[in-house]
């Protein structure tokens, strides 16, 4: 069902929250969604679970205060539709903030989790000014841990 069939004809930001939570909702909705200028709209698509790739690569190119970008990336980095190429921006955006002095440290160690991203990728956050020692700590460990392929 179209967004617009959903949504009331007098609007609040509120309703793009309730939209969310209607089955009804179809992908060129959270398309629609993933573009709203109310960034909690916004991280409510990061958290959907039916958000695709296409999706969540929109949110990373909203504006966000330091908080929510933090927020969004760790939501995306943690999305079961998050693919390669989606991840790969997450590791871009968060090189980027660790350069900037923000702390997108939880996306970072969730980065260093996800599967689709060689160990080669992410080892060089650690190397970033921004990065503290329990962060560097913490992509050791979760690199540590992932299984070795398996031949």
């Amino acid at each position: 069902m179209d967004l617009d069939d959903l949504l009331p004809a007098a609007r609040s930001p509120a309703d793009y929250l309730r939209v969310l939570d209607d089955p009804r909702l179809n992908d060129s909705g959270l398309a629609v969604l993933a573009g709203s200028p109310y960034s909690f709209v916004r991280l409510a698509v990061a958290r959907h679970p039916r958000a695709a790739a296409p999706h969540l690569r929109r949110l990373l190119d909203g504006k966000y205060t330091d908080w929510d970008s933090n927020a969004v990336l760790l939501l995306v980095a943690r999305h079961a539709g998050a693919d390669r190429p989606v991840l790969l921006a997450v590791l871009d955006r968060v090189t980027e903030l660790l350069r900037a002095g923000v702390r997108p440290y939880a996306a970072a160690l969730t980065l260093a989790e996800r599967p689709e991203l060689r160990s080669e990728e992410i080892r060089p956050l650690g190397r970033l000014p921004g990065a503290s020692r329990r962060m560097r700590r913490g992509l050791k460990r979760a690199l540590a841990a992932r299984t070795p392929p398996s031949a």
